[in-house]
């Protein structure tokens, strides 16, 4: 390992529980070692088997967060760049999976000479190398350890941090542990027994904390800050209350207010002088409360019942409604519950619809009933990869002349509009995948360019000829039938510079009707709002000021 000298690392690690908002708090603190005018990166070592979360369900894991260079990640990666302004890589995520088929690799090669290979020193080896890559170029290397201390795909992670901090020194390196202080209604107390016992598991793995983020619903008496700090073996100061707040946007400014960023720093004995800059936290976190206007969104989807599978596009809509100063409600419909019959009943009450992204045939009939009665009440509608796709489908079938109209996902399509994508163009060479092939990291992942047509709603959307966007798809629009697209009134705005791939539609004589085959969610962050997603709140407050 190689590092400068002046270069420093944070191990975020959680306990008692799962869920906590481990990534939310390395955001948080990253966000205020940044405000103070430091260069920071943030990492995830994830402890389950896959290699990445891109073939698990979003029941299970949430949303698969893709980055500009292709990685499909765990969600917290988009909190790391939403509250750093900074883009992700491929280096910054990594799983237990990815770490054993290295190191299985590297046996294979014969790279270990004959070496038994084991745990340690081996896969210990290979978390550390990855947690030092580039940590050269940053003052603060952040890592977030996923799941919950004590569990065993956990172990080598935090014995590879152990070993990591000795190597470095603890004058470089930190932890810190986000357990729970769950509150006993019966007793009227908060109960600090189960941070004592994580911190013990922590201990005996030869990791003291040097700091505690305690998630609680109260905020802590002096006298149980004393106990965590007594047992714990940490300075009252470094006991904070993690209190549950109205947004996470909230969360750098109540750490700031907890000294959070102060204790680092104190810590480290490095940049104490520096001004923690919160300005543009305050003036966004100000206007997140006293919002003027409220429109409500219906999102018609698949995996409803499961917010996290949404989470990019849950917090792109509060970003753009913050710009427009207004609340956005959102209204969570299952696509299984919408008919033919009751969709304008279902959708009656809200602004605007939007079909987000998805796999497979379930609940789909409905998004495409979502994006009819949007077409034909002219309610503005966002269409996002499979919502931009559902809903030629449903115009080529209703106004195209193609009752037929289909996607080959689903099985054998008589007029293929939408068809699986064999062949395309990546940074000047070709990639190609087989309908046969593996399912794991086959999609066309990451940024890719797209040309707007002049004079489209779109091209005054971005306010320029050429954009990129982040994709994760592995079926296509297919131009062929762009006659009867024509005719059902379809534009595409956005094609890939090739002229091959249609990237975004939208409709004629619609105030609002844009499909997209990227996700702009994944770019919004609450400084720089997705113009997509800016232009249709404004398209909705527009219709509900109208309609009072």
């Amino acid at each position: 390992m190689t590092q400068k000298e002046n270069a420093r690392f944070i191990f975020i690690t959680g306990g008692v529980l799962s869920s906590l908002g481990k990534g939310i708090a390395a955001s948080s603190i990253a966000a205020l070692l940044q405000a103070r005018g430091f260069k920071v990166k943030i990492r995830k070592l994830d402890p389950y088997i896959n290699i990445d979360p891109g073939t698990m369900s979003p029941f299970q894991h949430g949303e698969v967060y893709v980055t500009e260079d292709g990685a499909e990640t765990d969600l917290d990666l988009g909190h790391y760049e939403r509250f750093t302004g900074m883009n992700a890589e491929k280096t910054d995520s990594i799983t237990a999976g990815k770490i054993y088929w290295d190191v299985l690799h590297k046996e294979r090669r014969g790279d270990y000479l004959g070496a038994t290979v084991q745990v340690i020193p081996h896969i210990t080896d290979r978390i550390k190398e990855f947690i030092a890559h580039g940590a050269d170029n940053y003052d603060f290397m952040l890592c977030e350890i996923g799941g919950t201390v004590g569990d065993i795909e956990s172990l080598p992670f935090i014995e590879a941090i152990r070993q990591f901090a000795n190597e470095v020194g603890r004058n470089r390196s930190m932890f810190i542990h986000l357990t729970l202080l769950p509150y006993v209604a019966a007793a009227g107390e908060l109960k600090t027994k189960p941070t004592q016992h994580s911190v013990k598991e922590l201990l005996g793995y030869g990791i003291q904390p040097d700091l505690l983020l305690c998630r609680s619903q109260k905020v802590m008496s002096e006298d149980e800050i004393r106990k965590l700090s007594l047992f714990c073996n940490l300075p009252k100061s470094r006991v904070i209350t993690a209190l549950d707040v109205e947004s996470i946007y909230q969360v750098p400014l109540y750490f700031h207010d907890q000294k959070v960023d102060e204790e680092i720093c104190q810590f480290f004995n490095h940049g104490r002088e520096k001004k923690a800059h919160m300005e543009k936290w305050e003036k966004f976190c100000k206007t997140l409360s006293s919002s003027k206007h409220t429109v409500t969104i219906g999102i018609v989807g698949k995996y409803t019942d499961m917010k996290d599978s949404y989470k990019s596009l849950s917090e792109a809509l509060i970003h753009a409604g913050v710009a427009n100063h207004t609340n956005v409600d959102v209204h969570w419909i299952d696509g299984d519950s919408i008919t033919a019959e009751n969709a304008a009943t279902c959708l009656a009450e809200v602004d605007a619809i939007l079909v987000p992204g998805g796999f497979g045939q379930r609940g789909t009939e409905g998004m495409m009933h979502a994006a009819r009665y949007a077409r034909l009440s002219k309610v503005p509608y966002f269409g996002i990869c499979y919502g931009m796709q559902l809903a030629i489908i449903d115009g080529a079938r209703h106004e195209g002349g193609l009752p037929n109209a289909n996607t080959t996902e689903w099985g054998p399509a008589e007029d293929d509009v939408v068809g699986f994508m064999s062949e395309w163009k990546k940074d000047n060479s070709k990639e190609n995948r087989s309908s046969d092939g593996g399912l794991g990291g086959t999609m066309r992942l990451g940024s890719y360019p797209c040309h707007l047509k002049a004079g489209s709603l779109a091209h005054s959307i971005y306010k320029t000829s050429d954009i990129t966007e982040r994709h994760r798809h592995r079926y296509e629009v297919n131009l062929k039938y762009q006659k009867q697209f024509e005719k059902a009134g379809i534009i595409f705005s956005g094609l890939s510079p090739d002229g091959k791939l249609p990237e975004i539609m939208e409709l004629k004589d619609h105030p609002w009707f844009i499909g997209v085959q990227f996700h702009p969610e994944l770019k919004s962050k609450p400084f720089e709002p997705h113009p997509l997603f800016v232009s249709f709140i404004k398209a909705a407050l527009e219709r509900n000021t109208h309609d009072a």
